[in-house]
């Protein structure tokens, strides 16, 4: 059984870092802000929260909110135009540290990717290093659909980009960080998983945790005691 010192000495020496992004590395929900920027918030939060709890698949979830929001191209650009993700306190610190280390920083994120690679930018990580959900439009811009064989679609696709990325750069130690059920379910094949509450606090993730930490000020303390 690893413990919470374990899980700490992990993190110190982690060949990867593995983000989620929303509510983790950016203070919201991406799915739940381009809902509200398309007028249909309070229908779409509360699918949010139903898919949080595991009560539906994500696939699922995922494609009704969706065909509830059916956004444009031009209002997705809009959005991040006029409402750009906020980055968490201290996440742009953390990352830069990583990166000093010469630790691989990942994204990965139920989340889509147009609104991930403005945040990865941010935060010097390179594209390739990202794994979202990509939506679909037609030539005229509207809504139409999105890419269900990304991983991050599914159930259980974070472990699975893990799995990969462990696979593809023959990373012994991958350290998973984020606020939600899916993110604690990447670990296995994550080496450790941090639970982060910094902007929401899941429950069930904190009992789950053996290292929850509020702020990512808590994992920069943890990297200067090598």
């Amino acid at each position: 059984m690893t413990s919470l010192s374990q899980t700490q000495e992990m993190f110190r020496r982690a060949e990867a870092v593995c983000f989620d992004v929303d509510s983790t590395v950016i203070k919201e929900e991406g799915i739940d802000e381009l809902a509200k920027f398309c007028g249909v918030g309070d229908a779409v939060t509360e699918m949010t929260r139903n898919a949080m709890g595991g009560s539906v698949t994500f696939k699922t979830a995922l494609s009704e909110r969706l065909s509830i929001i059916r956004c444009s191209r031009e209002q997705v650009n809009k959005l991040i135009t006029d409402h750009p993700p906020q980055l968490t306190a201290g996440i742009k610190e953390l990352v830069d540290r990583l990166h000093e280390r010469n630790v691989k920083v990942f994204l990965i994120s139920g989340g889509f990717r147009c609104i991930v690679e403005h945040v990865a930018a941010q935060l010097d990580i390179p594209l390739d290093h990202v794994y979202a959900n990509r939506l679909k439009f037609y030539f005229n811009g509207e809504y139409a659909g999105f890419d269900d064989s990304q991983p991050t679609a599914e159930s259980g696709g974070k472990g699975r980009v893990i799995s990969m990325l462990k696979e593809q750069y023959g990373f012994k130690s991958v350290v998973m960080i984020g606020d939600g059920a899916t993110d604690l379910e990447a670990c296995p094949p994550a080496s450790a998983f941090i639970g982060f509450g910094g902007n929401v606090i899941r429950p069930q993730v904190k009992e789950r945790s053996l290292w929850f930490v509020t702020s990512f000020g808590e994992l920069l303390k943890e990297l200067e005691k090598i």
